[in-house]
């Protein structure tokens, strides 16, 4: 830190947060790459390690890096484009932008349609649903957190089933179903709560998209219906007339 960097009146940690944000767009540090400890930029920008947090803290606030727990700090990737048509693929979508779709149950339980949730599935209210919360990655990046109810009459152990097929598609192979449509999508703005801003890695106050859907089988007749929320700074819908 040169004598004239410290009479500029800029504070350090913004000194240190421009300096990496520059070494991002000039391409130093790659979309995904680990960035170096916090010791190591502490030693660069000669600061103490408490500028070096406030400085990451403010880049995580802004999406351009994100914390991993145990692991350490990343550049964070270019916003996912996410194409809603009414056969979209987790999977294929991702693959589709040259990353490495995976997904991880968080939880599985079975419990009573609500009125809604019979409605949106042709069911009675209090039917038993088998409920399945799931995230989603593209590489190491956390997407989105979902929460699937399917009929627990017509998908018996559905939650074993994912627990080892890790995917929603796959699941519903399982059980003959090889094609299926979207039949309704609302999307809606939120801020995360403390649970999901755990899972995604954001922090909290951040801003999430929130996909309620259905998907149904060719006769029209609902299979799955989810509640979706995702990180709003790392995708980009895409609606597509089909």
């Amino acid at each position: 830190m040169t004598m004239q960097d410290a009479a500029s009146g800029v504070a350090l940690w913004r000194q240190v947060a421009d300096g990496i944000e520059r070494g991002i767009a000039a391409g130093r540090f790659a979309a995904g790459e680990k960035l170096p400890g916090e010791i190591e930029i502490a030693e660069t920008y000669r600061v103490n390690r408490h500028t070096v947090r406030r400085a990451l803290a403010t880049l995580a606030e802004r999406g351009l890096i994100r914390a991993e727990r145990g692991s350490g700090t990343y550049v964070e990737a270019q916003r996912l484009p996410y194409p809603r048509r009414s056969r979209a693929r987790f999977s294929e979508i991702v693959g589709a932008g040259g990353r490495g779709p995976r997904g991880q149950l968080i939880n599985a339980s079975e419990e009573a349609a609500t009125r809604e949730l019979a409605r949106r599935l042709g069911l009675k209210a209090d039917a038993p649903l088998i409920r399945i919360e799931a995230l989603r990655f593209a590489d190491r990046t956390p997407i989105c957190v979902s929460t699937s109810w399917l009929s627990a009459d017509r998908f018996p152990g559905a939650d074993r089933v994912f627990a080892s097929a890790r995917s929603m598609t796959a699941l519903l192979a399982h059980y003959g179903i090889r094609d299926y449509r979207r039949s309704s999508t609302r999307i809606t703005a939120g801020i995360v709560d403390a649970t999901d801003a755990a899972r995604l890695d954001l922090a909290l106050g951040r801003p999430v998209l929130v996909v309620d859907s259905t998907d149904v089988d060719p006769g029209g007749k609902p299979l799955v219906t989810k509640r979706s929320r995702f990180a709003a700074e790392r995708v980009e819908f895409l609606i597509e007339n089909n």
